[in-house]
C-alpha cells in the first residue's frame, strides 16, 4: 500500500473514531436528558396528583377544573396510584395495588425516587397532608423519547456516512498535497543514471522532512558521484604520471642489455632505475594521498616548499629533452625565504603545474611557455602564459570538471582529468586558479596562494 493512501486510512480511522465518540456522547446525552425530562414530567403528575386529590377539599371547584384542564392530560400507558399510611391504595378510584410494599416503604424513606421498571419510568414521592401522610407513584412508557432516539439515530447514521465519505476524499486529497513533493523526488530520482550522477534533485524550501531527505540523498549523491570520479581519475592519474618513469626505466633497461658493457655502465644504467623507481615510488604515494583526500579521508603530509626551487625543478625536466621550452621569470624576488614557501605535498604540487604547464604545450602545438613568478605582499602569483588557440569564454566555465576537452582537435586530444586534478590539489593548498583566454591569440592561466 503507497504511504498516501496508508496516511489517508489512518487518518480517516482517526477521525472517524473521533467522529464515532462525539456522535455516542451527542446520542447518550440527549438519551439521557429526555429521560430526565420525562422523570420531572412523571414527578409534575405526582404534585398535580397530589393537588387534585389530597387538597381538592381545600380549592374551589372552578380551581380544580382549570387544574385538570392543564396538567391531566394522560401520558401513554400512565399509571397513578396513592397510597396511605397502611400502604393501600385510596382516592383515584382504582386499589388495585400495583407496587409492592418494598417500593413504597422506599418512597417513605428517601422521600423522593426515579427509576426505570422495563419500558416504564416511575417516579415516587412522599407527601404530608392534613389527611396523613402519602407515596405517590406515578408510571408512563414515554414513546415519544424512543420516536426521537430512533430518528435521531438515523440522522445521525446519515450525517455519519457522509462524513465519512468526506474525511476520506478530503484525507487522500490531504496525503496527495503533502507528498507530492516526494512524488517529484521519486520521478527525478528516476533519471539518474551512471552518466549523468552531477543531477542532483531538488530540495525544496518546505524546511520538512522531505527537503531533509533530498539534501541527504544529494550528499549522498555527491560522495558517490565523487567516487565515481575518483575511480576514473586514478586510473586516468596513474596511466598519465606512471607512463615517464616506466619508459625510461624500460629503455634504460633496453640499453643497457643490448650489449656487453663495463662495470661503471651497469652501474650508472641501475642508478638511472634506481631514481626512476624512487620517482615512480613518490608519484604512486602522491596518487593514493589524492585518492585519499577525495574521499575526505584527511589531508596529506605538508612539508615546506620554496615556489622557486620548484619551478626551476619543473624547467630542468621540460627542457632537458629539447623537445620543449619552458621559459621562467621571476620578479621581485623577496630575500625572505618564508615568502617563497608554501606548505604542501611536494609532489602532488608539481603535479598540479606540471598538469598546467603540459595543457600549455598541448594547446599551443609545443611552443614556447612562459612562467612568471611575482610575490608581493598579498602572497605568491604564477602566471602561466601560452600561445596558443585559446578558449571562448563559454568554455573557461567547464575547463576544471572532470573529463571535459575543449578542443576536438585529435593532437589536442586528452583524459580531461589534467587541469581537474591541477584545480583540486591547488584548492587543497588554500589557493585559486584563474583562466583568461584569447580566441586565437593563447591562454594565461593564474594560480595564486595567499599569504600565511
Amino acid at each position: 500500500m503507497k504511504i498516501k493512501d496508508r496516511l489517508a486510512l489512518y487518518f480517516t480511522l482517526i477521525s472517524t473514531l473521533v467522529l464515532l465518540g462525539v456522535l455516542f456522547t451527542v446520542y447518550f446525552t440527549f438519551h439521557k436528558f429526555m429521560q430526565a425530562e420525562f422523570f420531572a414530567r412523571l414527578t409534575d403528575r405526582t404534585m398535580v396528583t397530589a393537588k387534585l386529590y389530597l387538597q381538592a377539599d381545600e380549592i374551589s371547584s372552578d380551581s380544580l377544573s382549570r387544574v385538570r384542564a392543564q396538567y391531566l392530560e394522560k401520558l401513554n400507558g400512565e399509571v397513578i396510584r396513592i397510597y396511605n399510611d397502611k400502604n393501600d391504595a385510596t382516592f383515584i378510584g382504582d386499589d388495585q395495588q400495583y407496587w409492592n410494599i418494598e417500593t413504597i416503604e422506599k418512597v417513605r424513606r428517601l422521600k423522593k425516587i426515579n427509576f426505570r421498571d422495563g419500558q416504564r419510568q416511575v417516579v415516587g414521592i412522599y407527601y404530608k397532608d392534613n389527611q396523613g401522610n402519602f407515596v405517590i407513584l406515578a408510571s408512563a412508557i414515554d414513546q415519544s423519547t424512543q420516536k426521537r432516539i430512533d430518528k435521531l439515530w438515523k440522522i445521525m447514521l446519515v450525517i455519519f456516512l457522509i462524513i465519512f465519505i468526506g474525511l476520506l476524499l478530503s484525507a487522500r486529497w490531504i496525503a496527495k498535497k503533502i507528498l507530492q513533493p516526494l512524488e517529484v523526488f521519486i520521478s527525478q530520482v528516476k533519471l539518474i543514471k551512471s552518466n549523468n550522477l552531477y543531477f542532483r534533485v531538488q530540495e525544496g524550501n518546505n524546511k520538512d522532512e522531505i527537503q531533509l531527505l533530498a539534501q541527504n540523498f544529494n550528499n549522498l549523491m555527491e560522495h558517490i558521484e565523487q567516487s565515481f570520479i575518483l575511480q576514473k581519475t586514478f586510473v586516468a592519474n596513474a596511466s598519465h604520471e606512471l607512463r615517464t618513469p616506466i619508459t625510461r626505466m624500460i629503455i634504460g633497461a633496453e640499453i643497457a642489455l643490448s650489449q656487453e658493457r663495463s662495470k661503471q655502465d651497469y652501474q650508472k644504467a641501475l642508478q638511472a632505475v634506481l631514481e626512476d623507481s624512487e620517482k615512480l615510488e613518490k608519484i604512486i604515494s602522491s596518487l593514493l594521498n589524492l585518492a585519499q583526500t577525495d574521499l575526505e579521508y584527511g589531508a596529506t603530509n605538508l612539508v615546506v616548499l620554496r615556489i622557486d626551487e620548484l619551478l626551476w625543478k619543473l624547467q630542468q625536466e621540460w627542457n632537458q629533452n629539447g623537445a620543449h621550452q619552458l621559459l621562467i621569470e621571476v620578479r621581485d624576488l623577496p630575500m625572505e625565504e618564508e615568502h617563497l614557501s608554501i606548505a604542501c605535498n611536494p609532489t602532488l604540487l608539481q603535479i598540479a603545474l606540471d598538469n598546467i604547464i603540459s595543457n600549455a604545450f598541448k594547446f599551443s602545438d609545443q611552443q614556447a611557455v612562459k612562467c612568471i613568478l611575482d610575490i608581493n605582499d598579498k602572497g605568491i602569483h604564477i602566471y602561466i602564459e601560452d600561445k596558443g588557440t585559446g578558449m571562448d569564454e563559454s568554455q573557461i566555465g567547464h575547463i576544471f570538471k572532470p573529463f571535459y576537452s575543449s578542443s576536438g582537435k585529435a593532437e589536442h586530444a586528452g583524459n580531461g582529468m589534467g587541469l581537474y586534478m591541477a584545480h583540486k590539489i591547488i584548492s587543497m593548498y588554500h589557493g585559486s586558479i584563474t583562466v583568461t583566454s584569447k580566441k586565437g591569440i593563447g591562454t594565461s592561466f593564474l594560480v595564486f596562494f595567499p599569504k600565511f
